[in-house]
């Protein structure tokens, strides 16, 4: 059974920065595409970027320049650095692995509880 632990959520203002971690338990870190997904309140879950086994980034446009993946094999754990934080970030933030490099949240087979990050104005 594999299993995603999220940290690092919280309350912050607008401009503020905040680093999620997601530890991985099993073999998922070495074989498996590591993404970030958030949901809003009412909204549907999107995608904010992935990296890839050999460190390949992909990020969303919306995160370009202020958030940053990053993974560390040998910790089983990945990052997520958000820097200049809007109201607009407000959401749940979730990490996810993938057998391949993918946006779609359905290609993810294996996905952590969830952290709140809200960001007031």
């Amino acid at each position: 059974q594999v299993q995603l632990i999220e940290s690092g959520g919280g309350l912050v203002q607008a401009g503020s920065s905040l680093r999620l971690s997601c530890v991985g338990s099993g073999r998922t870190f070495s074989t498996h595409t590591m993404g970030w997904f958030r949901q809003a309140p009412g909204k549907e879950r999107e995608v904010i970027g992935y990296i890839v086994q050999n460190g390949y980034l992909y990020y969303v446009d919306s995160v370009k320049g202020r958030f940053a993946i990053s993974r560390d094999n040998a910790k089983n754990t990945v990052y997520l650095q958000m820097n200049s934080l809007k109201p607009e970030d407000t959401a749940v933030y979730y990490c996810a692995a993938s057998p391949v490099p993918t946006t779609s949240p359905r290609d993810y087979e294996y996905w952590g509880q969830g952290t709140q990050v809200t960001v007031s104005s």
